[in-house]
């Protein structure tokens, strides 16, 4: 993965303008902050938060991706005033279980998501990047 940085530009805090990648593509749906029973727990966006990014880490798991293969994320929330004020929150959540990459990231506020309770939603797109070629191994460590 390489992080596209224009020069000149500044650089953006806890995410990247855009990332380069190669490999096989993993989409994962929307995730919102409901549990494996599929009920969401709490009213704070920030706990909803720290469990959409855990039910994204297992939907990653399931194609063998894992946080750092993420190169794009948008995050839908339902109020961007509750969103900005639980920042440190949702950046300890981020940091503890996808970790301190920069992806692409996009948050946008939406009127309602389908889940009635739900605050946020986060859509991810990963790269598992591509086994290197036997090719490419150098004469020494075949």
């Amino acid at each position: 993965m390489r992080v596209l940085q224009p020069p000149g530009w500044p650089r953006p805090r806890g995410y990247a303008n855009g990332v380069a990648a190669r490999g096989e593509l993993v989409f994962v749906a929307g995730m919102i902050g409901w549990d494996a029973d599929g009920v969401i727990r709490s009213p704070d966006i920030a706990d909803q938060a720290r469990q959409a990014l855990s039910n994204v880490v297992a939907v990653l798991a399931e194609a063998g991706a894992e946080p750092a293969h993420i190169v794009r994320m948008t995050w839908y929330v339902t109020d961007v005033d509750a969103y900005v004020q639980a920042y440190r929150e949702i950046g300890v959540a981020f940091r503890e279980i996808i970790g301190s990459f920069q992806a692409a990231m996009t948050a946008v506020e939406v009127s309602r998501l389908v889940e009635k309770d739900a605050k946020v939603e986060i859509e991810v797109t990963a790269v598992i990047p591509d086994p290197p070629d036997a090719d490419d191994v150098p004469a020494e460590q075949e």
